[in-house]
This record gives C-alpha cells, sequence and structure tokens, in this order.
C-alpha cells in the first residue's frame, strides 16, 4: 500500500509539472494577485476532483463511448480556452503601467470569479476525463473495494494538486515587484494569451 501510494504521488507530481491550459491560467491569474491564483488552483483541483468522482462511477466511459458527446465537450472546451487566450492578449496590448487598468479591474474580482474560471476551464476539457478514468484505476491497491479506493485516490490527487499549484502561486507572487514592470508583464501576457490561444486551437482540431 505505501509503495503504491508512493508511486500515485509521483505519477501526481509528474501529471501537475506537465504544460498545460491549468498551469498557464494559474500562473496568468497569479500576475493579477496571489487571491486571484489560489482561487483559480482551488477552482481547478475541484474540476480534477469531479473527473475523478466520474471516473470512479464508470461515467466517462460513457464520453468515451460517444463520439458526438466528446466532439460537442472538445469544442465547447476549445471555445473557451480561445476566449481566455484572446483575453489575455487583448489585456496585454493595453498594458500601460505596473498594472493596466483591466488588471486592476481583475485583481479586485471577488475570489469566486477566480475559482469559477479554474473549474470551467478543467470541467471544459474532455481530455482530462478520459485521462482520469484511464490513471486512477492503475493506482487501486489489489482486493480493495473499487469505489471508495477510486473516490479516495481523486481525493488525494487533487489535495495534492492544491499544494503542488500554491508553490507556483507563491513564486509569482515573490516575484510580484519585478512582474509588475509593464514590459515584463505584457510579454508575460503575451505569452501565456498565445499559449491558450493556440491549446483552443489544438483542441478544436483534434480528432
Amino acid at each position: 500500500m505505501f509503495s503504491t501510494l508512493l508511486a500515485f504521488l509521483g505519477a501526481c507530481t509528474l501529471i501537475a509539472a506537465s504544460p498545460g491550459p491549468s498551469t498557464v491560467l494559474i500562473i496568468r491569474q497569479s500576475l493579477q494577485s496571489r487571491r486571484a491564483g489560489f482561487m483559480t488552483v482551488l477552482g481547478n483541483e475541484t474540476g480534477v476532483f469531479v473527473w475523478g468522482v466520474v471516473a470512479a462511477f464508470g461515467l466517462t466511459a460513457l464520453l468515451t463511448a460517444s463520439e458526438m458527446a466528446y466532439d460537442v465537450m472538445r469544442v465547447v472546451g476549445a471555445v473557451v480556452l480561445v476566449v481566455f487566450g484572446v483575453q489575455t492578449l487583448w489585456r496585454a496590448r493595453h498594458t500601460r503601467g505596473g498594472m493596466d487598468d483591466g488588471g486592476a479591474r481583475e485583481a479586485a474580482r471577488s475570489g469566486w470569479a477566480s475559482y469559477r474560471t479554474g473549474l470551467l476551464i478543467n470541467l471544459a476539457n474532455p481530455k482530462a476525463a478520459i485521462f482520469a478514468m484511464s490513471f486512477l484505476p492503475q493506482f487501486v491497491p489489489k482486493g480493495a473495494p473499487h469505489l471508495p479506493a477510486m473516490l479516495g485516490l481523486a481525493a488525494l490527487w487533487a489535495v495534492y494538486e492544491v499544494g503542488y499549484y500554491s508553490v507556483y502561486v507563491w513564486c509569482v507572487g515573490r516575484m510580484r515587484t519585478l512582474l509588475s514592470r509593464a514590459g515584463v508583464r505584457r510579454r508575460l501576457e503575451q505569452v501565456s494569451g498565445g499559449v491558450l490561444l493556440l491549446l483552443g486551437v489544438r483542441l478544436a482540431l483534434d480528432n
């Protein structure tokens, strides 16, 4: 059991370290404030747990079996990523000072808005659902009740990633003085916006 747990946490670390839309979004939101970044992390990990629960009950298989359902989710996810990418590029274009007007409004937004953003990005990604279905069962101990074990692993996965991504939020906060400079901030917004846009296009074209 202990070796299985270590292997699971190691796999979770590799997954979290792999760049993707959630990572880009968390860094982008952390540029606004630590609160926005942390609430985005919580939203994203709520999505991780939701997909874990869906996988535990075997409902993800329905998404895999239905090409239409998968395509609908894929297109919706692509639209969400493209919209966030365009918004970020627009904000970068209009950055004038250490924090542009849009950035100030973003920082002042409710933490729940950042939470919803993180949740939306995760739930709009059908690949996250299918990955949870293929990932979690590999670590269910032999002889253990399948459903409780899957739910426990999903919860552990989400909690572990909260800690992992909180390090990103903390690091961005520590570098806030440097990152708040107009030129640096604009460049980071351009990069994150471009990455989100490209990820959205790739998801839309994926078959």
